[in-house]
């Protein structure tokens, strides 16, 4: 059998790609050109503006100013101050975002899965009230909150006091909770998380209600008790929605402003309650320094991108990629 040789031709074949038609073109410009300079516009350059100002004298009232160099930065490593916001903002994020998501997440899963031990897995009985209830505080507005916990934490007239008072601890008689250096942040932190810990456990609750009901059910075949059933099937489940959750109240508690200016806006006793964004504002508009406040804003920044970073690095290597 002769075998038949197919020549090969010796021009080669130009594949021709399709031009991409003129309609999509014009949707991809609008739906994801416009959106970017927008964000461009509104939210990298401002950053890039912060940054430029860091390295100069600016006073923020005049339209002239001299470029420093990294002498504003100089300045802030050796300012008692500003160190000293920077500790309370550390502290608030080592503190604020762990509590209240042990407290979200241990409320959802009571509301969730934390029902009857027998039968069919449930929550407790009339969970919808608790999500209500629960969920209340976050539809306050955070200055109304701080305002009004202020007015609680009041000395002489506050309800806090009263109610102490009132059960026999007459020590609390006239307490200064936010006047004095050992309680003023404790009790701030205690309004921050109260303020949030119900939103985030109706997020949780939302997670969990997508987790198969099959698994609890096999768990619960095996043997496994609440707490372990929460712990190799929940927090497994849900731990692209706990960093999230984390990353977003590490921001929150980077900033604080709001809560800060509302409790204390001097910053407390001896700087006990002084975070950077206060400090910021201080050094701007009442010491007229926005070259120095515009280093303080790139400080905070790196802070929260590096807090963001170290979230999804810890997620990454507790296995959370290989969920």
């Amino acid at each position: 059998m002769t075998a038949v040789v197919v020549p090969k031709s010796s021009k080669k074949v130009k594949v021709r790609r399709k031009r991409m038609p003129l309609a999509r073109k014009i949707f991809l410009l609008v739906t994801l050109g416009l959106p970017f300079a927008f964000y461009s516009v509104f939210v990298l350059w401002p950053f890039v503006q912060a940054f430029i100002y860091s390295l100069t004298n600016w006073s923020g009232f005049t339209d002239t100013f001299a470029f420093i160099g990294f002498e504003n930065y100089t300045k802030l490593l050796h300012d008692d101050i500003f160190l000293k916001a920077l500790r309370n903002n550390l502290l608030l994020a080592l503190v604020v975002p762990f509590v209240t998501i042990v407290l979200a997440l241990a409320l959802a899963t009571m509301v969730t899965v934390g029902g009857s031990s027998t039968g069919t897995v449930k929550g407790l009985s009339k969970s919808s009230v608790y999500r209500v209830v629960s969920f209340f505080p976050y539809t306050i507005p955070a200055i109304v909150i701080g305002l009004v916990w202020a007015q609680m934490f009041d000395p002489s007239s506050g309800l806090v006091n009263a109610v102490l008072t009132g059960i026999g601890l007459d020590k609390f008689e006239s307490f200064a909770w936010l006047g004095e250096v050992s309680t003023a942040m404790p009790v701030t932190m205690f309004v921050i998380i109260w303020g949030f810990v119900g939103f985030y456990m109706v997020l949780f609750i939302a997670a969990i209600k997508g987790i198969p009901a099959e698994l609890y059910d096999a768990a619960r075949v095996d043997g496994a008790g609440r707490m372990r059933m929460t712990m190799m099937v929940t927090l497994p489940m849900v731990r692209d929605t706990i960093q999230t959750a984390y990353i977003y109240l590490g921001i929150l508690a980077l900033d604080a402003f709001v809560y800060m200016a509302a409790l204390n806006a001097s910053g407390g006793p001896q700087n006990s309650t002084l975070t950077i964004t206060q400090d910021l504002f201080n050094t701007a508009f009442k010491k007229g320094q926005f070259g120095l406040a515009s280093a303080m804003g790139v400080v905070l920044a790196v802070l929260t991108l590096s807090f963001a970073g170290i979230v999804f690095t810890i997620n990454r290597f507790t296995g959370g990629k290989d969920r």
